[in-house]
């Protein structure tokens, strides 16, 4: 077995500390982990399964109803951590229990937006919160089958939650009659292939079903017409991880350790130009400032310049308007941005806002499934245009060009995806614009700056 020591031993060698570290503030997801204490045991320890046991009144207790679990869930506040934002228990009440037929529940672990990296720890290093959180939703929900769709590219990862579900399978708490109750529920990890796309709900129930991952048309939307036509409810792993504290604790708690409508902790993925890139599990509301201070701040003789506060796809924040902002989904919203995944990218004064533009569209340009021409044309369009910039071949006219591709895009796509790449373009283009413009205008080709 890979002991505590290999696994840190395997992230300061790449420079990143990842989940190991005690700079957590009140961590409720990634508490007492040490990158080998994975397993049913361990988890028992740490108070794991206790909540599925009490709803299920097998420690004495009179147990609790689907709408008592569903109140709860609605109390906390939790709301997804996938990027949306939408009330957890909220969504879970739109699951029709009645409904005759099978039922599905889905945990979205295709973990693809640029810079986060906090789903997969857990998956590896706490697989069994992401279990109990499951059991427990489609308790709630009255869902007997489930599957948790992994992201291709972590396979390790997909091997160690195939493990946790057959010592789950063993000690009682999934299959038939769960823990001698009337409840049952089978769950499943179904692997992806790495395609970026499928990080949407539908495109990733289109990939589960054995199709090609592309998004569907809604409505129909999942809770009435989703997994093999049938109802289903589809929730990140974050938000699944953080619901057996919910239930051991009580909704209020949970509310309690965030701010209002942003109740709990949150994953913080922070990356880029800072001395400790890792993930940061804060209390939400957290001021970024403290987050970028846990992070040990901006490399040795850098100033802030600009933050992506929620992942790739959230438009990006100057360092004066970030350094205002609390870690919550309605603070990054007033600013002009979102929370998105929680992948917090912070980027130094020797950045050229151009070339990491041209990045990004790059990746969306890449990532792009095709199906709708706006998105699959656009997203080219957005890329050259940037590069052209880049290069230092740029005209006057392309300012302009670049925010009407962008305004064209926004709106006009079956899923997110061209809102995501068209974003980023009119965030840097709003509060970077004279960067592009002296480029344009000095005719210099941008060199990578160094590291």
């Amino acid at each position: 077995m890979t002991t505590a020591a290999q696994v840190l031993g395997q992230f300061q060698a790449a420079g990143v500390e990842t989940c190991f570290h005690d700079r957590h503030i009140a961590p409720q997801i990634y508490a007492d982990l040490n990158g080998s204490n994975w397993g049913i045991k361990d988890y028992e320890a740490r108070g794991g399964y206790q909540a599925l046991r009490a709803i299920l009144g097998k420690d004495g207790g009179e147990g609790l109803t689907q709408d008592q679990v569903i109140a709860t869930v609605k109390e906390s506040g939790l709301r997804g951590r996938g990027g949306a934002g939408f009330p957890t228990g909220l969504k879970w009440s739109f699951m029709p229990r009645q409904f005759p037929g099978q039922k599905y529940l889905v945990c979205n672990s295709d973990e693809g937006e640029p810079g986060t990296c906090k789903d997969r720890d857990i998956l590896m290093y706490n697989p069994h919160i992401v279990i109990e959180g499951m059991i427990i939703a489609a308790y709630a929900m009255g869902i007997s089958v489930g599957y948790n769709y992994i992201h291709g590219e972590i396979f390790q990862v997909y091997e160690r939650f195939e493990a946790a579900l057959e010592e789950a399978r063993a000690a009682g708490y999934l299959g038939n009659g769960i823990l001698g109750s009337g409840f049952s529920f089978q769950l499943h990890a179904h692997h992806g292939f790495g395609a970026y796309i499928c990080g949407e709900e539908t495109a990733l129930l289109e990939s589960l079903e054995g199709k090609k991952g592309q998004p569907r048309f809604k409505p129909p939307f999942p809770a009435s017409f989703g997994l093999y036509g049938k109802p289903t409810t589809i929730n990140n792993t974050e938000t699944f991880a953080a619901v057996p504290w919910i239930i051991r604790n009580g909704g209020a708690a949970y509310l309690a350790c965030g701010k209002p409508n942003n109740g709990g902790t949150k994953i913080f993925s922070v990356s880029g130009d800072v001395e400790r890139p890792g993930n940061y599990e804060v209390p939400m509301g957290t001021p970024f400032a403290k987050l970028l201070e846990l992070a040990g701040g901006v490399r040795t003789g850098r100033q802030l310049k600009a933050v992506i506060p929620g992942g790739s796809s959230s438009p990006v924040l100057p360092a004066s308007i970030i350094m205002e902002c609390t870690m919550d989904y309605d603070s990054i919203a007033k600013a002009g941005s979102m929370l998105g995944s929680g992948a917090v990218i912070v980027m130094d004064d020797s950045r050229c806002m151009v070339e990491s533009l041209k990045r990004l569209s790059y990746f969306y340009m890449h990532e792009s499934c095709g199906q709708c021409t706006p998105c699959r044309e656009g997203t080219g369009w957005l890329w050259r245009l940037v590069d052209r910039i880049h290069r230092g071949e740029g005209r006057p006219a392309d300012m302009e060009v670049l925010d009407s591709v962008a305004s064209n895009i926004m709106g006009r796509t079956i899923c997110a995806l061209g809102d995501a790449a068209a974003m980023p373009v009119r965030a840097m283009i709003k509060h970077f614009r004279p960067e592009f413009e002296a480029l344009i205008r000095n005719k210099t080709p941008q060199a990578a700056p160094s590291a």
